[in-house]
């Protein structure tokens, strides 16, 4: 999901306000994408995931996977990412390609559970609605999705990640 911030833009989109206190040893791990604002690198892809590991630099693993109906295939974008300022702010660097990062901001997080997230990109083009399954209720989703819009995002753009069984385009039944 993060591997087009390769814009060499990390900046913070304006009326976005990361997330503090953040807690890096309670977000990493594996968390779904529930809705993406589409972009090229994603386009078309189901399942998608990211897993955040703890690096012993201090850094931050980055491992985006979704699978690929049209090739039929599973894609991946390993990268690191640094914070940009104090860890306990949610504002990181994220590098796919170097010496190219881009912003990645938590704008909105389960400080109890750490169970869903809401995700900014370095402009109001880049969002992510994230959970720990690849699920989540439609109350929470819509309070995601309205403090988005409260930030100036598009979010009548926003759409659905399939989480069903991967399927192939070639085994989809053809239209009637």
């Amino acid at each position: 999901m993060l591997s087009a911030l390769v814009s060499g833009c990390t900046g913070l989109p304006e009326g976005v306000e990361p997330v503090r206190p953040f807690d890096l040893q309670r977000y990493k791990g594996e968390w779904f994408e529930i809705m993406r604002l589409d972009h090229s690198f994603e386009r078309g892809l189901t399942n998608v995931t990211a897993t955040y590991t703890v690096r012993n630099d201090g850094s931050v693993g980055v491992l985006n996977k979704g699978f690929d109906r049209k090739s039929c295939r599973w894609k991946e974008a390993d990268g690191r990412a640094v914070f940009q300022g104090a860890p306990d702010t949610a504002s990181l660097s994220v590098t796919f390609f170097w010496p190219f990062a881009g912003g990645y901001h938590v704008a909105a997080l389960d400080q109890q559970d750490y169970s869903w997230a809401l995700i900014s990109g370095p402009s109001k083009t880049y969002l992510w609605i994230l959970a720990r399954r690849p699920d989540l209720s439609a109350d929470i989703r819509n309070r995601l999705v309205d403090k988005a819009r409260s930030m100036g995002f598009p979010v009548d753009d926003l759409i659905l990640v399939d989480h069903g069984k991967p399927i192939c385009a070639s085994d989809q039944p053809l239209p009637k």
